[in-house]
C-alpha cells in the first residue's frame, strides 16, 4: 500500500468515539470527496489532547514549520472505470463508512481491505433498493 507521512491510529479515535464525519473527513457529508485531515485539522484536538506522545509532537512540530500532511489515497477507482463515487449521499442512506472501508476502526495504517469492484457495488445497491443504472456512478 501506499506510504503514509505517520501512522495515524484509527483504532484510537474510534474507540474514544471521535466520528470519521464529524471530526477528520468532514467534507464527506457535503459532497464527493471525504477530504483527508490536514495537521490543521488534527490540531482542532491536539492542541490540549495527548500533546506529550511523539506523533503529535511530530503534528505540532509540522504546524510550526507550515508543513501539511502528504497523505495518500488508499481508495479510489482507476480512471479509466469512469467512476465518479461521492460520499454525501451514501451518508444520508446510512451507509456505514466500515462497508465499504471495512474495520478500519482497528487500524494504525489505513489498508485497502475491500474489493470495491462493480459487483460488490451493485450487490449494495441492489440490497438496499438503490439506482443501479450505469450513469449512477458512471459519467
Amino acid at each position: 500500500g501506499p506510504a503514509q507521512p505517520i501512522e495515524f491510529p484509527h483504532n484510537v479515535h474510534v474507540a474514544n468515539e471521535i466520528g470519521c464525519t464529524e471530526y477528520c473527513h468532514e467534507s464527506a457529508t457535503m459532497g464527493p470527496r471525504a477530504g483527508l485531515p490536514s495537521v490543521r485539522t488534527c490540531m482542532i484536538c491536539h492542541t490540549a489532547i495527548a500533546t506529550d506522545r511523539p506523533r503529535i509532537q511530530q503534528i505540532t512540530k509540522m504546524q510550526e514549520q507550515g508543513v501539511d500532511l502528504a497523505w495518500q489515497r488508499v481508495f479510489g477507482y482507476p480512471e479509466e472505470a469512469h467512476v465518479r463515487f461521492n460520499h454525501a449521499p451514501h451518508l444520508r442512506a446510512k451507509v456505514e463508512c466500515a462497508t465499504c472501508h471495512g474495520n478500519i476502526g482497528e487500524q494504525t495504517v489505513a489498508e485497502r481491505n475491500v474489493d470495491l469492484n462493480m459487483g460488490f457495488c451493485v450487490n449494495c445497491h441492489n440490497e438496499r433498493q438503490a439506482p443501479v443504472d450505469c450513469l449512477t456512478c458512471h459519467f
